[in-house]
């Protein structure tokens, strides 16, 4: 990564292993290593930068030779392949050099295979606290980051490259510790700074995305499985200057948010997968409403526009259901300063006003339904609703309503029973208003559904479920 200040845990990694000893010259006499290659080693370490910078810019092609061998000579990694506190010393001495002189990361960059030495050791050990394919990783983050830029076109050594370090980084993302959490993010972010880059990003998405989404749902007070929190927006927490819900330190927060910000520039590409698969929307919007800063407010607003604005029919109503509109006018009555954010709440806001202004109750109903999540909103429990839109939601884009509301009502909610409760309560305003339409429902085995549901534990999905097959029981009677 091509960071200024690496990351604390990187820092202190680093920081051990230049203080430890090497017998360099017991290595020589091993033949773990060449003179001439101690020599170049002994000429840039434990000296001043300006000195060091020097040294390297006068013999670029031999520094080159040393970190990826070649056609000139054996890399130092290769002849020392034994020999483990070396390679370790080598590999963050490598990361000094190309951070103190750009002229050796584009020369690195110039040989047509610069990151064949430094790959494999990725794949080295299955811990993710071994050192060495976590400096490994540092430094290709911080060639790959450089190459990306240096270049107009993907060229295939990155595309090459790019999906190896996904796997591992996401490895460090997945961790339990929050300091090598903060790696992977840090070095995600480093690398997605061009198209292509997001997109295979994105490709890996089952291993990229969800470990950032599992540190976004628990700093939102929510488990990755429990709907209620995100939808109805009844938490209020508040997190300190060092964490904020679940223990999400700010920092790594931050760093999560900005990554999926970066992603959001696909916004076409995966806007809507990202709601299906993770409920974006819900998400943010109660990361917003809990958002201890201003920059982490700016990265979440800036990210809904973006993903809003690309999938405007799907991700707008999901918007509006769980009132984000509403948390926008309050924000907007807050005292904030970031020009940015400001420029983002305004669009984001007039987006949304536009949508609403034009929304029917059935539009409102059939967004919902479409979401995949049911709560009491103002349509299930308004008799006139039902009267004049019932045989619309059974016909409408040839019954999708009815099959949604199936998939909806098949899963068991344990989490979340008022789900289940309102889906009841839909079916059984259906076949009352439309009874010559019951058929449709129970192929899709809706009736049979409810039926089972008059057993269930919650008290409210037990009386819903009655009320629906009564309907189905009055119409059998009365004919």
């Amino acid at each position: 990564m091509s960071l200024v200040e690496p990351p604390p845990y990187l820092a202190s990694l680093q920081n051990n292993i230049r203080a430890r000893p090497i017998p360099w010259d017991g290595a020589v006499r091993a033949g773990n290593l060449a003179d001439e290659q101690l020599k170049k080693i002994k000429s840039v370490d434990k000296v001043r930068k300006e000195q060091r910078k020097q040294n390297i810019e006068s013999d670029l092609q031999g520094y080159t030779t040393l970190l990826i061998g070649g056609k000139n000579g054996t890399s130092v990694l290769e002849k020392a392949a034994k020999r483990t506190d070396i390679i370790q010393y080598v590999l963050v001495l490598a990361a000094d050099l190309v951070n103190d002189s750009p002229s050796l990361a584009s020369k690195l960059l110039d040989e047509p295979e610069p990151y064949k030495p430094f790959l494999p050791l990725l794949s080295q050990s299955s811990n993710p606290e071994d050192p060495i394919p976590l400096l490994a990783s540092s430094l290709l983050n911080n060639l790959a980051s450089r190459s990306l830029t240096s270049s107009s076109k993907s060229l295939p050594r990155d595309e090459e490259a790019l999906p190896k370090l996904y796997s591992y980084l996401s490895k460090l993302a997945n961790s339990q510790d929050s300091g090598l959490q903060d790696i992977g993010v840090q070095g995600y972010s480093a690398l997605l700074r061009t198209k292509k880059s997001r997109e295979l990003f994105w490709k890996q998405r089952k291993d990229t995305i969800t470990p950032l989404m599992n540190i976004l749902h628990s700093a939102a007070g929510a488990a990755k499985d429990t709907d209620s929190t995100l939808w109805s927006g009844a938490t209020s927490i508040r997190g300190t200057d060092a964490a904020i819900g679940g223990g999400v330190g700010l920092q790594l927060l931050y760093h999560v948010l900005l990554v999926i910000w970066q992603l959001s520039f696909e916004g076409k590409l995966i806007g809507e997968e990202l709601e299906r698969e993770h409920e974006i929307v819900p998400l943010y919007t109660q990361l917003l409403r809990i958002s201890p800063k201003e920059k982490t407010t700016r990265l979440l607003l800036s990210t809904l526009y973006n993903l809003l604005s690309a999938n405007q029919s799907t991700l707008i109503p999901a918007a509006t259901l769980v009132r984000l509109p509403a948390l926008l006018a309050n924000l907007s009555g807050r005292h904030l300063t970031d020009p940015d954010l400001l420029d983002d709440l305004k669009n984001l806001d007039e987006m949304l006003d536009e949508y609403t202004k034009t929304q029917t109750t059935f539009d409102e109903y059939a967004a919902e339904v479409e979401s995949g999540h049911l709560r009491w909103s103002p349509p299930h429990r308004n008799a006139t609703f039902w009267r004049e839109n019932a045989r619309k939601i059974l016909e409408f884009n040839r019954g999708e309503l009815p099959k949604k509301l199936a998939e909806i009502m098949a899963k068991p909610w344990e989490n979340d029973k008022k789900v289940l409760a309102v889906g009841c309560n839909d079916v059984g305003r259906l076949v009352k208003e439309v009874p010559d339409q019951r058929g449709q429902l129970e192929k899709l085995g809706l009736k049979r559904r409810v039926m089972e549901l008059m057993s269930d534990p919650d008290e409210a999905v037990r009386w819903e479920s009655l009320r629906a097959v009564g309907e189905w029981l009055r119409y059998n009677v009365e004919n």
